[in-house]
């Protein structure tokens, strides 16, 4: 597959339908995938942190769940082809699991967050196994008992909702010891799944300025905002440069 490197980071030249089907190929041949969806503030973490780069190298699929990333490439002239976000390609597979009775793993959020992810689910998705969860407050000293448990419960998917850089490391250390199943990182979906956290209207997602929304929503998210235009000076300069 094309990759289309921003800063160091390999992302994958892929739409939203095609990855959907190429992760549900993965699940019926019982293959494993680990997929990352990134945006500006994961790049820059990464540029800022060597471990957390092989982390992200690890995956078989990292695509651009902010727009920053979809301009960036757009100026260094390797466009990718459209924002694919951890939060519509858990849904995604949330409806085919939902027919074809694939076994769901949850792992992150608050407990009383985790129950309400969980009832919700079984109410929009009768069908749907959801086959073990775990919330995402653990020492990781607790790693291998969650492991253990994730293995006793053979998914075909793990949802793994622990926010960056928590759960690019966490899938990254321990999927070697899994013999399949799609690894997908999701960030704060189980939040909004749990209703919680109120996803931005269609309108602001179609003209890029989800970003905005949640700063609206959520005024404490504006010192990670910070990275969006540190974000665009480096690309800016590697576009002068003519590097990627």
């Amino acid at each position: 597959m094309k990759q289309v490197k921003i800063m160091g980071v390999p992302l994958s030249h892929i739409d939203h339908k095609t990855l959907v089907k190429q992760l549900d190929e993965h699940v019926m041949l019982e293959e494993k995938s680990f997929v990352i969806t990134v945006n500006p503030e994961i790049v820059m973490r990464a540029n800022e942190d060597t471990a957390y780069m092989n982390h992200l190298h690890k995956a078989n699929y990292i695509t651009a769940d902010g727009i920053g990333i979809i301009r960036a490439s757009q100026l260094l002239k390797d466009p990718l082809p459209e924002r694919v976000t951890g939060y519509d390609l858990m849904i995604d597979l949330l409806s085919i699991s939902n027919i074809k009775g694939y076994k769901i793993f949850l792992l992150g959020a608050h407990k009383d967050v985790l129950k309400r992810v969980e009832t919700n689910l079984q109410h929009f998705y009768p069908d749907i196994q959801i086959v073990g969860s775990h919330d995402g407050y653990f020492n990781w000293d607790q790693s291998d008992e969650i492991v253990e448990q994730v293995k006793q419960a053979d998914p075909d998917l793990t949802f793994v909702a622990l926010g960056a850089p928590k759960q690019e490391q966490w899938i990254s250390e321990n999927i070697d010891q899994f013999n399949k199943g799609v690894f997908l990182c999701v960030g704060g979906s189980f939040d909004v799944i749990a209703g919680d956290v109120k996803r931005a209207p269609a309108t602001w997602r179609k003209y890029n300025v989800e970003w905005l929304y949640r700063l609206l929503k959520q005024p404490k998210r504006w010192r990670r905002m910070l990275a969006l235009p540190r974000f665009a000076i480096r690309i800016i300069k590697r576009k002068l440069k003519g590097s990627p």
